[in-house]
């Protein structure tokens, strides 16, 4: 009998040049006694891991170890609640008990002992740390800057296909400086664009804007919504894990637009964790006021917690009363914990940073950008997660990263000549995927085939009525967007217990409806007002 066995479920994929250093995105060492799993900083490739005695099962995906599992799978609580807080599964969670997952930036050891038994040391390879030494010129870091962004750039071209690349170009400011530095290094270079089909939400214009300066052609893909419902099943498969977030379906369907001419795609992720994008200005108010009235002030950790705007806070009265109990055995706090540690970063705006790149982007943006580009057969290249250029941003004096209220302002300085001033200078926003109008029109009726409130009492988990109070606005004082946020991260995890746990659910809307007509919301409000006044009145 071996010391160790270690049998891989899967083959990993492995990009050493991709990070700007020695390391690959993940990494199996097997030595006499010893077996080590290993994840680089950013979150790329995922890698999940089961223990049954001394075998240890390793995979990228996790659908890959749910047939070595004893019995059916079952969810495991820590990682629901934490997907209704964030909107995907926090590590090690996952949302199966039994199956872990490995955190970026760490490593796992098993060994033997003495006795013969499995000792296991976990251990982090990499903390994001603020540097000694604040850079404060700004001349000097607008020239340092310039040459670290070409340099990650180069690095990213190491063994690049014969052939044009794709580059996922929303209009907004990273992506757009990607799609420069491919064509400053003499790329063929094709854009792909997102196309919402409504004006309010678009961002087209800034897109089309950039390339045309740019002289590279545009793609627009169309995502509207007959495109996202025909989609949302193959999106939940290639995901992987539940991902509640908006953007998955349409960027599924970009990635698949790419396919069709390219077999690399590059995208502006990460630029935001680097540079204090705009969703840290909320919090960087609430810590200066903290500072100066700390009597009740509210815990960072709770602070960071709420910018998900997802159901922390809520989650008593979004699930079931059987399960409360479990689930209110979890902190939530515990997952942010280690990224808002004050020893890695003193300063507030490179905590947040230092937290937005372990949570944000290494749990969520990078993980499952590399599973839906994977699920159409690409390699997916993301310039910003490259190690010398983030190391070198925790040198930083915040000033240069949040000028007054110009968030990203050292960056957009060191590429001011690189783009149109518009694109540069404009203020941020984020993707406008509109769900909240969808949900209220074109998805009104299939809701109820995704969340009818039988099937949710079924399953035991969510509260039955709970996208009805969602809907009628009984759920705290959401509006607008926040809506069909909270109604899409739970059609995903429909999605995912459907696609890759295989569950499903006997009957039909009107079996369904002699059973819960009391919860109507699925049908369209005028056919409803129709049937309740000539049926049931």
């Amino acid at each position: 009998m071996p010391l160790i066995a270690a049998l891989s479920a899967s083959g990993l994929n492995l990009y050493p040049q991709a990070n700007g250093s020695h390391w690959p995105d993940a990494w199996v060492a097997i030595e006499a006694e010893t077996f080590c799993l290993g994840r680089e900083p950013f979150g790329r490739v995922p890698l999940y891991w089961l223990q049954q005695a001394q075998v240890i099962w390793f995979a990228s995906r996790l659908q890959l170890l749910l047939p070595l599992l004893s019995a059916a799978p079952e969810i495991d609580l820590a990682g629901l609640r934490g997907y209704a807080c964030c909107s995907y599964v926090p590590t090690p969670h996952t949302p199966i008990r039994g199956i872990h997952a490995l955190p970026a930036g760490s490593e796992r050891r098993w060994q033997l002992n003495a006795a013969g038994a499995l000792q296991v040391t976990p251990r982090s390879r990499w903390q994001w740390r603020e540097a000694e030494a604040t850079m404060t010129d700004e001349a000097a870091a607008i020239a340092e800057l310039q040459v670290l962004l070409r340099a990650a750039m180069q690095r990213q071209l190491v063994n690049l296909p014969q052939g044009p690349v794709g580059v996922f170009l929303s209009g907004g400011l990273d992506s757009s400086i990607v799609a420069a530095l491919l064509v400053q290094s003499g790329v063929d270079v094709r854009g792909y664009s997102l196309d919402f089909g409504r004006e309010e939400e678009s961002e087209l214009p800034y897109a089309q804007q950039v390339a045309d300066f740019l002289k590279i052609p545009l793609v627009r893909v169309p995502a509207g919504p007959k495109q996202i419902k025909g989609a949302i099943a193959a999106t939940a498969r290639a995901l992987d894990l539940p991902y509640g977030d908006g953007v998955t379906v349409p960027l599924f369907l970009l990635n698949q637009a790419a396919s069709r001419d390219t077999t690399v795609v590059f995208n502006g992720e990460h630029g935001d964790q680097l540079f204090a994008g705009w969703t840290n200005k909320p919090l960087i108010a609430s810590g200066l006021y903290n500072h100066e009235h700390p009597t009740g002030a509210e815990d960072l950790r709770q602070q960071y917690l709420r910018t998900f705007h997802r159901f922390y806070g809520w989650e008593h009265q979004s699930f079931q009363p059987a399960v409360w109990p479990a689930l209110s055995d979890q902190a939530p706090s515990d997952w942010v914990r280690v990224a808002l540690d004050p020893t890695y970063a003193a300063g507030l705006l490179h905590r947040l940073r230092r937290a937005t790149l372990m949570l944000k982007g290494a749990q969520n943006i990078q993980p499952r950008a590399t599973s839906l580009a994977q699920a159409h057969g690409l390699q997916v290249r993301s310039p910003f997660c490259d190690l010398p250029l983030a190391a070198w941003t925790f040198r930083l004096a915040g000033p240069l990263c949040l000028h007054n209220a110009c968030e990203k302002y050292i960056l957009k300085r060191a590429v001011a000549t690189w783009l149109p001033p518009e694109i540069v200078w404009r203020e941020k926003r984020g993707m406008g995927v509109p769900l909240t109008f969808w949900c209220f029109n074109q998805f009104w009726h299939t809701l109820g085939d995704w969340l009818h409130p039988h099937r949710l009492q079924q399953e035991g988990l969510w509260q039955p009525d709970l996208p009805t109070r969602i809907v009628t606005g009984q759920l705290g004082s959401l509006s607008g967007r926040r809506l069909g946020e909270l109604l899409w991260l739970l059609v995903m995890w429909q999605q995912w217990r459907e696609t890759v746990l295989g569950e499903t659910v006997a009957g039909d809307h009107f079996t369904a409806l002699t059973r819960s007509f009391q919860q109507p919301f699925w049908m369209p409000p005028a056919l409803w007002r129709y049937l309740r006044k000539n049926r049931w009145d």
